[in-house]
Parts: structure tokens; sequence; C-alpha cells
């Protein structure tokens, strides 16, 4: 092996918590994935269903924000990132589950565009609070509507735009999921989601064939209270 650093919340020895870590730990093969939200993403599920104490491994490529996104991650919900075994290009990344953090952090994101390369950011950042344990609420309004409508897909702006389906294959190999994905996993994570009325009108999209459940038809009046009750606060 060519090299072991074994690090805790912040780089150093074990925690406390190793008494439990003679536990057999169960190993998730990610590799592939280069977006750190969706190792969290994978990492999540499975720590879900494990008791405190209990460690996962993640074999994951190595790229540069992989140990810095990992441990802000540990640190936002409670776990511990308690070894990284470096081999050749792969890590094999030791998360011990904690008791989760009570996070108070309110988030409210506004999106406002559908194109495939405006709505990373957005969603990603929307993702990521949520799996830090944040409150989530997106707002999505103007062409960002469509991303609600069943079998959306965004496509890249102006002279690129029949390379999208290319495009959209090599984020996904990445780790980007789908627009429509994203939203699915921000739900599942607790996040909610509120359409603008007039846009639904406007862009022809009829509210009763959206592809998700429990998404808040409204206008600003609505949303500006959510934003009044956030701590943070996105606009794209």
């Amino acid at each position: 092996m060519a090299g072991k650093m074994v690090t805790g919340q912040a780089p150093g020895a074990r925690g406390s918590g190793a008494a439990l870590a003679g536990r057999s730990a169960s190993r998730v093969d990610l590799r592939g994935l280069t977006i750190t939200t969706a190792i969290a993403v994978a990492a999540h599920d499975k720590l879900a269903a494990l008791e405190v104490g209990d460690e996962i491994e993640l074999l994951v490529d190595r790229f540069p924000a992989l140990v810095a996104d990992l441990q802000a991650w540990c640190r936002a919900t409670g776990h511990e990132l308690v070894e990284l075994a470096e081999d050749g290009e792969s890590r094999c990344v030791t998360v011990r589950k904690g008791d989760a953090h009570l996070n108070v952090e309110r988030v409210a994101i506004v999106v406002s565009h559908d194109g495939l390369e405006e709505l990373l950011s957005p969603l990603g950042f929307a993702l990521a609070a949520a799996l830090s344990g944040a409150h989530v609420s997106v707002y999505l309004q103007g062409p960002a509507v469509r991303v609600l409508t069943p079998g959306f897909q965004p496509r890249l702006r102006g002279l690129a735009r029949p390379f999208s389906r290319f495009a959209r294959s090599g984020l996904e190999k990445a780790g980007h999921v789908a627009a429509a994905e994203k939203l699915q996993q921000l739900q599942k994570l607790g996040g909610q989601l509120y359409v603008c009325g007039p846009s639904l009108d406007h862009f022809r999209v009829d509210p009763a064939t959206l592809a998700f459940e429990q998404v808040i038809v409204c206008e600003y009046l609505t949303f500006m209270e959510v934003m009044q009750q956030s701590t943070v606060q996105l606009y794209a």
C-alpha cells in the first residue's frame, strides 16, 4: 500500500469512539464518481441502515476536493472520518456513524433557468445543504419550472445545444445525476419544493402533470416568507 493517513473530524488520531471500531465495516465501491455530493448521498443511504458506531468503507478515486468535502460533511452530520488509506489512484475512506447533529440552518434557493450547466450549481448546493442536515427549500420559477415535468432533459445553451446528450452522459458518469433525480434526492432528505404559479401558466406546464408530489404552487409572497425564515439565501 502506497501510504496511509489516519484522520478524525479534523486531521489527527482516531477519536474517542475507537472502542466501537472493532465492528466489521462494509465496503461501497464508488470509483468513477468525482462529485463529492454523489459520494455523500451513497454514504448517507448506507449509514442510514447502520447503528451508531458502525463503519463503512468508501472505495473512491483520488480527486482534489474529496478529503476536504468529506471532512466538512462529517463535521456537519456528526459522523467521523476515521481513516484514509491511499493505494495508487484509489482511496479507501472509512466513515464511522455518529449521533446526528441538530442542524437548525434553513436554506432557501431560487432557481430560474433550465439549462444543463445552469442547473448544476443551485441543485448541487441544495443537495449539499440537505446532506449536511439543513432544511432546504427550492423555488423554481421561469423556465426552471420545466424541471418538474415528466421526462425533462436539460440541454446546453447556444451552438453547443446539439451536443447536450454527450454532455449529460459525461456529467452523469462523474456523479452529476439528472436534475430530476437530484430533486428526488432532495425531497428524500426532507427538502421542500415550491414552484411559481404564473411561470407554470406561461410555460404551459399543467400543475396536475408534475413528476413530483408535495410541490407547493405559489408566488413571491409565499417564498418571501420562507426566505425571511432562512439563514442562507441563494439565487440562480
